[in-house]
């Protein structure tokens, strides 16, 4: 690509701190909460997860853009992240089967992206003083204008984003004759977790966010699933009922993430925002009934509270994650329902939990033989 003059551009934070750079060529602003995934690849699937929904994502890898967009690997219908924050961004790509490079995907889908900002600082300032509110803009010579502005964007605390990435009416993936018949209810969901339980024979039906356990149930399920998503969890009461609901009659249910918190909150146990978040594809977790670690992918800034967890009878704290002890997973006892904080269908990323849609897999089965 030809050299070109690039646009003055910032970053100003919610306690009025200012990192600078330059608009990688779409002028404008946007705001969200600001966070940081720290992986080394897979940059349009984090950008198209539905759980970046109202984020303003720092890459931490120095380059981005360097190896273009693939139509195939999305994980949702569009970019969902508010905005981009990069050291380097490549105009240019050099991958084989790339479909366009990132800036023209970019301005295809309106998305504001800023490069050449100091994202070791800024890391280390998030890291430091927690995930906050900020804006991105190029309208550099307006610094209260758009201080106003920011100050008017809600808290990612108390909101509820589930309704703004799911799907509007219910859809089919799979084979309508699969022997094993799966209602997901989608807070959020990615394509990937579809295509890994379709591919272990499943037929999946995914269900608006707001629908209750009777919409789920007339599917005639032989299993359920709560999805990942955007958002505090609290919330969601909707989905909660759904959760308690297959909780009380013993139906295999597995969450994650979002749903993961669901299904906490459904058994009494709280949530609570954390102070960065975890996200990233090399997160150790250790899963206690194996006793082995796994290397993870994770993406959520609210994780459900550990020690009501491990006083909450009806409540076995499965996973854990190796760096800060939050609590990574937890099944239900005595009952079919079982969720994990992170995501196994990780892609790209590692895949040393993919055990897990097994597992729920093998639960209904086990389950269907039951009902036989």
């Amino acid at each position: 690509m030809k050299y070109q003059t690039r646009n003055k551009a910032l970053v100003l934070l919610a306690d009025g701190t200012i990192f600078y750079g330059k608009s990688v060529g779409i002028e404008g602003t946007s705001t969200g909460e600001i966070c940081f995934n720290t992986g080394m690849t897979g940059y349009q699937e984090i950008f198209t997860d539905p759980s970046y929904f109202g984020q303003l994502m720092v890459a931490t890898n120095a380059h981005i853009g360097n190896y273009g967009v693939n139509d195939n690997e999305v994980e949702s219908d569009g970019i969902k992240i508010s905005g981009l924050i990069c050291r380097n961004f490549s105009f240019t790509h050099s991958r084989v089967d790339s479909d366009g490079n990132l800036k023209d995907w970019f301005t295809k889908h309106n998305l504001v992206a800023i490069s050449d900002v100091d994202t070791r600082a800024l890391v280390s300032y998030i890291r430091d003083n927690g995930a906050m509110n900020a804006i991105i803009s190029t309208d550099v010579d307006n610094i209260e204008a758009l201080k106003k502005q920011l100050a008017a964007v809600p808290s990612m605390k108390g909101l509820e984003l589930a309704s703004k990435v799911s799907t509007k009416t219910p859809y089919l993936v799979g084979d309508e004759n699969a022997e094993i018949k799966i209602s997901a209810l989608d807070i959020g969901i990615k394509k990937n977790i579809i295509r890994n339980l379709v591919k272990r024979g499943a037929c999946v039906k995914v269900f608006p966010y707001n629908s209750k356990f009777e919409d789920l149930a007339a599917f005639n399920p032989d299993g359920y699933f709560i999805s990942n998503g955007p958002g505090d969890p609290e919330p969601l009461v909707e989905a909660q009922e759904v959760a308690k609901e297959i909780i009380k009659r013993d139906l295999p249910l597995f969450g994650i993430c979002l749903g993961h918190q669901v299904i906490a909150l459904a058994n009494g146990i709280s949530t609570y925002k954390m102070h960065n978040g975890h996200r990233g594809i090399n997160h150790p977790v250790k899963n206690l009934l194996t006793g082995k670690g796994e290397i993870t992918s994770q993406n959520h800034g609210f994780a459900i509270n550990r020690e009501e967890t491990e006083a909450n009878n009806n409540v076995e704290i499965t996973h854990v994650h190796l760096n800060d002890h939050t609590v990574a997973g937890i099944r239900v006892k005595d009952k079919n329902t079982f969720s994990v904080q992170y995501h196994p269908e990780a892609s790209p990323g590692p895949h040393d939990a993919e055990y897990l849609f097994d597992q729920f897999i093998e639960n209904i089965k086990a389950s269907k033989l039951i009902i036989k």
